[in-house]
């Protein structure tokens, strides 16, 4: 097992951690978060036989607290640098939330070979953002407020957001852990608040429209029917239309951070997914 760093044209230190052998499977993590957020899945599939990685993103986690660079077209070229440096092949991407706005525009993007699969959980694609062409998105008003919170108390803001609708503990009769809201609140705080703060207008606003038609494999879209950050009537939705050989699941009653509070289920679709 291993861990390290790869360094960017820029001279970004991207962190990551190499596990196991076999085909590969690549994890992209969501903001404000770092590869620690994947830790259920990575043991679940170095147990079967998979060879996993997760990086922390340009800004987030471990990785080089960029001021510059903090958007889809230098996310997809970092996570290309780290590809070509650990000559993944046939690999698998799975990408949540924001990651899977990451994933979709490297993907459509990557050489011959080098994908066989994709999955996005809870993911961004195809807008956010509310506009004449998207008239069900969120307003810019909500990302306004997601900045001006970060600016004015971060760290208030990023328990807010993990012990509240991230999860859906602020649902009634939720089964709420303390565990899990303190460790995204110390993923998000290993970050640096630059890069977080540029990476709102980066998950909200890009449109991954074109890249969703460009993808060649096969893709699952797994997305909870209460996902409050990234609803699924806007995402999942209207990107399974996009898709040449695109599946959508949904989850009724489960949350954004499915893959950490329904890890069983989500691991055992994933494996289903990946080896069907």
């Amino acid at each position: 097992m291993s861990s390290g760093f790869v360094t960017t044209s820029d001279g970004t230190q991207i962190f990551y951690k190499d596990w196991g052998s076999g085909q590969p499977i690549v994890f992209h993590h969501g903001w404000p978060l770092s590869s620690d957020d994947w830790d259920t899945q990575m043991l679940f599939f170095l147990d079967k036989g998979f060879r996993v990685i997760a990086h922390d993103r340009r800004g987030h986690g471990r990785s080089s607290q960029t001021e510059n660079g903090n958007e889809m077209d230098t996310y997809a070229a970092d996570v290309t640098a780290l590809v070509e440096k650990l000559d993944l092949k046939d690999a698998i991407h799975v990408g949540h939330s924001t990651g899977g706005g990451e994933a979709a525009h490297y993907v459509a993007r990557a050489g011959k070979g080098r994908v066989a699969k994709a999955v996005l959980i809870g993911a961004i694609p195809p807008v956010m953002v509310k506009s004449d062409k998207n008239p069900g998105g969120l307003p810019i008003e909500v990302f306004d407020g997601f900045r001006a919170a970060l600016a004015a108390n971060r760290a208030q803001f990023y328990l807010d957001v993990a012990s509240g609708p991230f999860y859906s503990f602020n649902r009634p009769g939720a089964k709420i852990s303390e565990g899990v809201i303190r460790n995204w609140w110390r993923q998000g705080m290993m970050g640096g608040t630059k890069a977080h703060y540029d990476c709102i207008k980066a998950f909200s606003e890009t449109d991954f429209t074109e890249d969703l038609k460009a993808i060649d494999v096969p893709v699952l879209l797994m997305h909870g029917e209460d996902d409050q950050i990234v609803p699924i009537d806007d995402s999942a939705r209207i990107g399974i239309k996009l898709l040449k050989h695109g599946t959508l699941k949904t989850y009724p009653g489960f949350p954004h951070g499915m893959a950490t509070t329904h890890a069983d289920v989500i691991n055992a679709d994933l494996l289903a997914f990946i080896k069907g």
